[in-house]
């Protein structure tokens, strides 16, 4: 049986070079038994984070001075990443988001304490927004409150959970009302820039079953005192500054989702090669190759999407948002799909933690209800692209 590699991915030279530059700080900072021993000890890999920062994978194209990176440079990068150092890839795809809203709603003060220090890889930005009576719908739950002080500086007190990266970031964007909503929920919440260290903060990790390599927190904000100029954009605007951030954040999280699939089903065709039962390759066996074929099906349809979703989002074509919100839905079936056919074909081999396919099994799920569920985008695209009634 021939080595399998897949098919030859069709992209720029721009684009594969930075795909091979991923590739080769991946081999030589994070194999596989390190991606396993962090996943076990429930770590951050500070090194690989440090690798590719140096290497300018964190700032790909953007600059302080409001620039943005290409989505095709983060959809490779991030893609690399989740097929192999999955949680890293989890925790760049809310770096990219927080650099994202730096860049265009920043203040040139911000622009030079907080995202050139992100840029350049020192410190991190945890986002938060989900609260734990509110996810899709949080805007109309939220209860995290800011209160202007007579010195113009804010009070935030409220809860955020499911936080990602929150326990050892160095900054949180961090979202609340400042005016009770009117006529439409996502109005009257603003975004805040708050330090980590900041008086009255208090983060706890949160015992989850997949993404170990990067912590997920509950945030407590006890009266945290930040000053008039941590305000990010236009004050009472802030969620739908971030709304502006979603194509990205989709698009981001497909690529992540296709890494995974990838990843899952590279090693499921390895061990169907190796692995004989009853005189033969378990390859040979007609229901595992159809299984195997459906795979690389799914995997090559999902790659599709997101190269049509991330030329559109670079041309500013409207079709952008369907396209990620196809693309989302489809790597996110790959990434399921791929994980569960693994699972099936190792068998026992599948739970074993010595593997990387139970890993990918759990972090696959992520990307079924992040950063929104699947339903939710399935209705998006029924009434943006198939013209149907809104559902919900």
């Amino acid at each position: 049986m021939s080595a399998y590699k897949g098919l030859r991915i069709d992209e720029s030279q721009d684009a594969a070079e930075l795909r091979r530059l991923v590739r080769q700080i991946v081999g030589d900072t994070a194999d596989p038994a390190r991606v396993r021993e962090f996943d076990d000890a429930e770590k951050f890999d500070e090194d690989l984070y440090a690798a590719l920062a140096h290497a300018g994978l964190l700032q790909l194209e953007a600059d302080a001075d409001g620039t943005h990176a290409s989505a095709v440079s983060e959809a490779v990068v991030l893609e690399e990443l989740g097929a192999t150092a999955t949680s890293l890839a989890v925790s760049l795809v809310v770096q990219y988001m927080g650099l994202s809203l730096l860049c265009s709603h920043g203040t040139a003060q911000q622009r030079e304490d907080v995202l050139e220090p992100l840029l350049a890889g020192a410190g991190r930005v945890a986002f938060a927004l989900t609260e734990p009576d509110g996810g899709t719908d949080v805007a109309r739950q939220m209860r995290t409150r800011a209160t202007r002080q007579d010195d113009g500086s804010w009070s935030l007190t409220g809860t955020k959970t499911w936080i990602t990266g929150a326990s050892d970031c160095r900054w949180l964007i961090v979202l609340a009302r400042t005016e009770d909503a009117g006529a439409s929920a996502i109005d009257g919440i603003t975004m805040f820039l708050v330090p980590r260290d900041a008086a009255g903060l208090d983060v706890s990790i949160l015992d989850t079953v997949a993404i170990h390599s990067v912590s997920t927190c509950e945030v407590v904000l006890d009266a945290v005192v930040v000053g008039p100029g941590a305000v990010i954009g236009e004050e009472g605007r802030g969620f739908r500054q971030v709304i502006g951030t979603l194509n990205g954040e989709r698009l981001n999280a497909a690529a992540v989702a296709l890494g995974i699939a990838r990843g899952a089903h590279t090693e499921a065709v390895r061990y169907a090669g190796d692995r004989q039962a009853f005189g033969r390759s378990i390859g040979a066996f007609q229901a595992l190759q159809h299984r195997l074929a459906d795979g690389a099906v799914a995997i090559e349809a999902a790659r599709g999407l997101i190269q049509r979703a991330a030329a559109a989002t670079e041309r500013g074509d409207q079709s952008a948002s369907v396209l990620t919100a196809m693309a989302k839905v489809a790597a996110s079936s790959a990434a399921t799909q791929a994980t569960d056919d693994g699972m099936r074909l190792l068998g026992g081999f599948g739970l074993s933690r010595e593997g990387d396919m139970q890993r990918f099994f759990r972090d696959a799920r992520l990307y079924t209800f992040a950063p929104l569920t699947d339903e939710m985008i399935r209705n998006f695209i029924g009434e943006h692209h198939l013209g149907l009634p809104r559902s919900y």
